[in-house]
């Protein structure tokens, strides 16, 4: 049975992005809301399994909307998108036992894998929020870097820099189409997916076990 959704978000075009997205995933949508209170006012009405709420709304922030669920019992569960890196709304979202929190700039490829977690009880929080929160928190050196040859790591190393392609090629005195296989062979040791930034960010958030 496909998963029902509400959204409410006061940027259009973040709501519309959204709403296809999830839509073209086979979601139920059941409908979208520019601020808090017409977000509240529909998860009362409509039930949906899970919310997707920004956090900076008119009327009702989405931590608002979520307190008032929390409050009355209401079993919808609550995922709240933001641009903010704040940990008070970190912690606030924790406490009123949010079940996913994920920062804009990563909504669309993080949604899905946040709904699915959600879908099955396990809260998700971006790693970049926790990341930027706790950057001493992540000091377990992930198994799959051991599979990498030396060179593959000072590729990694030197992504995690924002280097281009040719850039590290020239510092490693080799073409960069010869990084570019580096790469591909990298993404697929690692099983990282083949989005465009997914490289980059393993590489920062690992950059302490690149050296």
């Amino acid at each position: 049975m496909q998963t029902s959704i509400i959204i409410a978000d006061d940027h259009p075009l973040m709501l519309r992005g959204l709403h296809d997205f999830l839509k073209s995933k086979g979601y139920n949508i059941l409908g979208s809301a520019e601020d808090g209170k017409e977000a509240y006012n529909l998860i009362i009405k409509l039930k949906p399994e899970i919310a997707i709420l920004d956090i900076r709304m008119p009327f009702m922030s989405g931590l608002e909307v979520a307190e008032e669920c929390l409050k009355n019992g209401i079993k919808t569960k609550i995922i709240l998108i933001t641009f903010d890196n704040d940990e008070g709304l970190y912690d606030k979202a924790q406490e009123l036992k949010i079940f996913g929190y994920i920062l804009k700039e990563f909504a669309i490829e993080e949604i899905e894998f946040c709904i699915q977690n959600v879908i099955n009880n396990k809260p998700y929080f971006s790693e970049e929020i926790d990341l930027y929160l706790n950057p001493q928190t992540n000091s377990q050196k992930p198994n799959a870097l051991n599979d990498l040859t030396k060179t593959e790591i000072k590729v990694l190393a030197l992504i995690a820099q924002n280097k281009t392609a040719n850039e590290i090629g020239n510092a490693l005195s080799v073409s960069g189409r010869t990084i570019e296989k580096h790469k591909s062979n990298i993404i697929k040791k690692l099983q990282l997916e083949s989005k465009h930034n997914s490289l980059s960010l393993y590489a920062k958030e690992n950059e302490q076990f690149l050296h």
